[in-house]
């Protein structure tokens, strides 16, 4: 029972408040059972003194045998309870009035048994006087009645159980109501503060209360919306995170890839090379014709030397985010100059060019990026169409930005192969590429120079052929 009452707030302030509310009930009790009579009997006495100075002022005006009239009408007050006189020698004397006499020669006005059981009577002060014509000094004492004041305690003392009963009864109700008052914020508290030590933050604390308990309660629930909002943004950092390292892994496994491919394509011209050397050196069958596979070792090497130039290319790219510069670039030119410098494969092919734009095509970029983008772009158009196709290169406005188009005909590539063209080393035809010259790393390379400058390049099969597009904001 002791272990729960020192657990619970509630029982601890409700028997603290009902004993504190008792005693001082007690205690008021007590002080009014002591102070009411003191107060009666100090005002019995105030009373007394003032009707007695009035009855000496009568006496001085009369002489002692003509004082029994006085003496008659003063002891009939209610609130006296008998009168004495004395002498200049202390003796007492008969009082002039047969009226109230004892056998005793006292004088007692309106005395019976039960005065004499009421208690002591109140004491005034003594009072000196003289009679007119008269040297000698006469000691007047008055006793006042003390039956009520007796009454007044004895009354104290026969309500003071039922008195104790109504105040215990009183403490109790008002001690629970305080109690439940006081402790239920505070319960509510301590119960959403438990619900967010187990990180349940949705809890919030009730009440309209302005005190420093509402207080409390409203930092508590800025507190919880606070933790709340740190965790969600903790939670989203730690997503964005988790993201980044998964990018970051893609990044280096894609990098390993890159190297891994990059080696397997480098190893496999050098091994041509390589094997047509030995070949011419050792006389060896068909490579004792050395022109013949000199060419042919030239050829392999010019490809080897585009594949390195593309990877130090792509290097750049990686490596470029601090000196990537950009200006007003006009297009046109960039265009015309490859299709000048392909003029022989065009003619040789037979290739119908089409281009549809209008001067000048002003974009935000990088001029050697963009020569590239547009050499491998035209290129891959020219070296992959059959002869006598058409290549149409278009150029629109589109809002904002010009929409660059590159369209061959008679040719497709086929759907499942889409996806993969933009992937380093990768080809469509294996065979063909390689008869071309191709690195693999062409469209890698446009791809990654477009996301260099916030553009992307797509590609999909049309009626006619095969279209690659993308797209650049305009310059105005």
């Amino acid at each position: 029972m002791i272990k729960k009452i020192r657990s619970s707030l509630f029982a601890k302030v409700f028997i603290i408040t009902s004993m504190m509310l008792l005693c001082i009930s007690l205690l008021v009790f007590g002080l009014l059972a002591w102070l009411m009579p003191q107060t009666y009997s100090n005002k019995l006495n105030t009373f007394l003194d003032r009707q007695t100075q009035e009855f000496i002022s009568e006496l001085e005006k009369v002489t002692f045998s003509d004082s029994g009239g006085l003496f008659d009408q003063f002891i009939q007050n209610m609130e006296i309870n008998s009168v004495e006189l004395y002498d200049t020698t202390g003796m007492l004397i008969t009082l002039p009035s047969e009226q109230f006499y004892d056998s005793y020669g006292a004088n007692v006005a309106q005395e019976s048994d039960d005065d004499l059981d009421e208690g002591n009577p109140v004491l005034s002060s003594n009072y000196y006087f003289s009679f007119l014509g008269s040297n000698d000094r006469y000691m007047l004492i008055v006793y006042g009645k003390a039956g009520q004041i007796a009454e007044l305690q004895q009354s104290f003392l026969r309500i003071f159980p039922l008195l104790l009963i109504v105040v215990l009864a009183v403490s109790l109700v008002v001690s629970w109501l305080y109690s439940r008052i006081i402790t239920k914020p505070v319960l509510e508290i301590s119960r959403v503060s438990e619900k967010m030590s187990d990180l349940h933050l949705e809890w919030q604390v009730n009440g309209q209360r302005t005190d420093e308990l509402g207080i409390l309660g409203k930092s508590l629930n800025r507190l919880s919306q606070n933790l709340r909002a740190a965790l969600t943004d903790l939670k989203k950092a730690n997503a964005e995170l988790e993201a980044d390292i998964k990018r970051e892994k893609a990044l280096e496994q894609a990098q390993l890839d890159f190297f891994s491919a990059a080696s397997h394509e480098l190893k496999t011209p050098i091994t041509i090379i390589k094997g047509q050397l030995e070949g011419m050196l050792l006389g060896i069958g068909a490579y004792k014709d050395r022109e013949k596979y000199l060419l042919r070792s030239l050829g392999v090497t010019q490809t080897l030397e585009s594949m390195v130039y593309d990877l130090l290319t792509i290097s750049r790219l990686q490596t470029s985010d601090s000196d990537f510069k950009t200006g007003n670039l006009d297009c046109v030119p960039l265009i015309r100059k490859y299709l000048s410098d392909t003029e022989d494969l065009i003619v040789d092919k037979d290739l119908q060019i089409n281009t549809h734009f209008s001067k000048p095509i002003t974009v935000n970029a990088n001029k050697i990026l963009m020569e590239k983008v547009f050499s491998n772009l035209i290129g891959n158009a020219v070296k992959y169409s059959p002869p006598k196709a058409i290549i149409n290169i278009t150029v629109q406005k589109q809002q904002s930005n010009y929409l660059f188009s590159i369209e061959n005909y008679d040719t497709h590539i086929p759907e499942e192969a889409i996806p993969k063209l933009f992937e380093a080393f990768y080809r469509v035809d294996t065979s063909r590429s390689r008869q071309t010259g191709g690195s693999g790393l062409g469209l890698y390379i446009v791809q990654k120079i477009l996301q260099q400058h916030n553009s992307h390049c797509n590609v999909r099969n049309t009626e006619n052929g095969v279209e690659f597009f993308f797209k650049l904001p305009q310059i105005i």
